[in-house]
């Protein structure tokens, strides 16, 4: 069987499935989500038409990458973004291969298991069963681009922490793509178990175009009980990607999740970031920041639902466009019947540099109870000519004068983000993209 629109086949995955030596339930799983790829609709993102963007077409599912053997084997283009050297636990994917893994004695002498997604589906596969595709943060079936996903996973990582461990230093998963036949369809997934913690930081860095290519990636991100999952992430991709991004998380009871996101990606993009509050006294942060450029599109849902009771629910985001780019930022809290005494607050802010660039922020409340507390704030304007005016004044380029303004404007998202290599490589990301 062959799609009508996919250059790819059932026999090519079931193929790339056993050469992999993925256990028999993840082949079954693949052909079934590329099955219902024919009938399952397209998502709809609020206010953005997509039906002339691209999600099929890519060149090849797997484009091999190069192994690292030693830290001096790691490109300098990682080693600018990344310390490796003083990195304790790190895993590379170079293209769509895994090329360097490096784990701490004392994490895998405490059970803490950090693999690439193929390693761990071969090692751990009732593990990752487990916690794949888990119905409560994605369905293969949602829509056709999570089908795809399922059907196409050719990356990823997996991260569980057991009971009662602590991960004292953080967990880099880095994504070089310096090919241009490369797609990406990773697969993350963060689980940890009662009273864990553990802080995670993803980054993707583009060496080369990623003309007519895909990123359709999704994260799964299980917060068991009284844990906490610390969680970060610089995206920094080529325009010639058509981006489908998902990263949700679920919590326990007294369990935390913070997200952390830096979303540079140059080309046009759907983000859904949504975290699924289940356990009584649970919570979340969702803070991200977005700089938009040339004639990008952003689609930014950013929902918390809060379905125990005294949860406790945060967004805040700021975005910055320049010249033709466009954003929408959909923020959604939602308090469920039965989350007595929980707290939801959000904030968005759209900055436009230029008279083209759109914004679009859309603060959205849904509550069901009574005894809660909840608030939102939303603004979307254009620079302040006066502010430039006044760094002009004071003998600084315009261009250098919007430098400054991007900075000021979501430097209040950054300092406030919860990873130090988080604030340090997004600062670091923001000005490569502001200087283009």
């Amino acid at each position: 069987m062959t799609t009508e629109t996919l250059n790819i086949s059932e026999a090519q995955i079931v193929e790339y499935s056993q050469a992999h030596n993925e256990p028999a339930w993840m082949t079954e799983l693949r052909r079934e989500a590329l099955k219902i790829t024919e009938t399952l609709e397209m998502p709809k993102p609020d206010k953005t038409k997509i039906n002339r963007w691209d999600f099929d077409s890519f060149k090849q599912l797997h484009t091999e990458g190069s192994e690292f053997n030693t830290l001096e084997d790691i490109p300098n283009a990682l080693k600018e973004i990344i310390d490796v050297e003083n990195t304790e636990n790190l895993v590379i994917q170079h293209n769509n291969s895994l090329a360097f893994t490096k784990v701490s004695d004392k994490a895998i002498n405490d059970g803490v298991i950090v693999e690439g997604l193929s390693e761990a589906l071969v090692k751990h596969p009732d593990l990752v069963k487990q916690y794949l595709m888990n119905e409560d943060t994605v369905s293969m079936d949602e829509h056709r681009l999570t089908a795809l996903h399922t059907a196409l996973i050719n990356g990823g990582i997996f991260v569980y922490v057991p009971k009662n461990v602590v991960v004292e230093h953080p967990i880099q998963y880095v994504v070089l793509h310096d090919d241009e036949n490369a797609s990406f369809y990773n697969h993350v997934i963060i689980a940890t178990e009662k009273s864990a913690e553990v802080t995670y930081v993803e980054n993707y860095l583009s060496e080369v175009a990623g003309n007519d290519n895909q990123i359709n990636i999704i994260s799964e991100v299980n917060a068991g009980a009284n844990s906490r999952i610390n969680y970060g992430s610089v995206d920094y991709l080529d325009e010639g990607f058509t981006a489908h991004i998902i990263r949700r998380g679920v919590t326990a009871e007294d369990a935390t999740i913070s997200w952390a996101l830096g979303l540079m990606n140059e080309g046009s993009q759907i983000i859904d970031n949504t975290t699924n509050l289940i356990g009584d006294r649970s919570e979340s942060t969702l803070k991200s920041v977005v700089v938009g450029t040339g004639d990008q599109k952003v689609n930014l849902t950013s929902k918390i639902v809060q379905f125990g009771k005294e949860t406790n629910g945060y967004i805040l985001k700021h975005g910055v466009m320049r010249e033709n780019a466009s954003t929408v930022f959909n923020g959604i809290g939602s308090i469920k019947h039965g989350g007595t005494k929980s707290m939801a607050n959000q904030e968005s802010r759209v900055l436009m540099l230029s008279e083209n660039a759109r914004g679009d922020a859309n603060p959205i409340l849904l509550i069901d109870e009574d005894d809660v507390e909840a608030g939102h704030a939303a603004s979307v304007g254009r620079v302040d000519p006066e502010q430039l005016y006044y760094l002009m004044s004071r003998g600084i380029s315009q261009r250098e004068a919007e430098r400054l303004v991007i900075h000021g404007f979501l430097d209040p998202v950054v300092r406030e983000l919860p990873i130090e290599d988080v604030k340090r490589q997004l600062r670091e990301v923001i000005e490569l993209k502001v200087n283009k």
